[in-house]
Formats: C-alpha cells, structure tokens, sequence
C-alpha cells in the first residue's frame, strides 16, 4: 500500500511539476516554455505543465503577429490614456466612453472600455461614501459618567440626557425619549 498521498500508475499525478491547484496562469506559463524549450522538449514540457503544444504555438504566433482585434485595442488603450490624461486622471469608463463615442465619433462599447481601463489599471476618480455621524478621538479625555448608566427614574425633570442618531430611511420618524416618552426629535 502506497503512503497516503503517493499515487501508483498515474505518471501525470505523481510526477507532476505542479502540484493540484496549483497551475500558474497561462501567460506565465507559456513563458516558461519558451524559456525551457531549449532544454527540454517543446511536448514534454507542455504535457508536464497540462497545456497543449498547439496552444503554445499559437500563443507564440500571437506573440509576433498579434489579431487585428489585438492591435485595435492596443490603439484604443492608447486614446483612453490621452483621454484620461486630459482629465486629469478624473474620468471613469462611462465618461471615457462618452468621449470615444461623441467627442471622436469611435465606435465602441462601454464594457469594453471598461474592460481596457481595468486591463490597463487606469481609475477614474469617484466619490467617497460619507461616513455617519463624528468619530471619537481615541486620544481625547473621557467625562465622567455622572448618571452612572442608570436611565429610568421616578419622576419628571429628574434626570436630562440626549443622544444623537444618524437615520437614513426615505421617510419620516419620531424619537421618543425621556419619562413621558415624548417626542425629541422628528425628521424627513
């Protein structure tokens, strides 16, 4: 009986260079084969790293002669460069796009647009989500707790305190607070 995780017969298992689920992408993958080719066998190197050799071929044709689809957006990256650049790096793909079609009259499509900007790492600017109400500074001095947590009590005008509550709802609220329970708050 072979040690747990030792298989028998399965050359392509046991002998692998990489390890299962371990696979590098297949740009750096096929690099590695052109490294290596010279070394060892174009076949063997492609069946050990689980690609085809007709894949490989094909990457490296691709490599010397790129698509026209290839070329088109090597040349559109280029104009959404420019574009992004005389915005001073504000637009996003939707305004690029915006740009493309109207303002130079190309004709393309706004996911790939956006697909080349991120391709590219090009971000436009967006606005920031406010974030609730004050933040307490960790380096301030505390008050005192002169309630000493204790909320109810017997009677009216005994104790007064007050709470501040962000709410975002799209319709109206009233905050009840104190011994009556009367309202304190009410808003839109």
């Amino acid at each position: 009986m072979p040690p747990v995780g030792v298989t028998q017969g399965n050359s392509h298992l046991s002998r692998g260079l990489l390890r299962r689920r371990e696979h590098l992408p297949l740009e750096v993958t096929y690099r590695l084969v052109d490294a290596e080719k010279a070394h060892y066998p174009t076949t063997v190197l492609c069946r050990t790293l689980a690609i085809s050799t007709s894949s490989f071929y094909e990457w490296r044709e691709r490599r010397t002669n790129p698509s026209a689809r290839a070329r088109q957006d090597a040349w559109l990256t280029e104009r959404i460069r420019t574009i992004h650049a005389q915005s001073r790096g504000t637009y996003g793909a939707p305004r690029v796009h915006a740009e493309l079609r109207l303002g130079e009259g190309i004709r393309v499509g706004r996911k790939r647009v956006a697909r080349l900007m991120r391709s590219a790492g090009i971000e436009g600017v967006y606005r920031r989500r406010r974030r609730g109400c004050t933040r307490r500074d960790p380096k301030a001095e505390l008050s005192e707790d002169l309630v000493m947590r204790r909320f109810d009590v017997e009677a009216p005008n005994r104790l007064w305190v007050s709470d501040v509550e962000r709410h975002e709802a799209p319709y109206d609220r009233v905050v009840m607070k104190g011994h009556h329970r009367r309202p304190v708050a009410a808003g839109q």
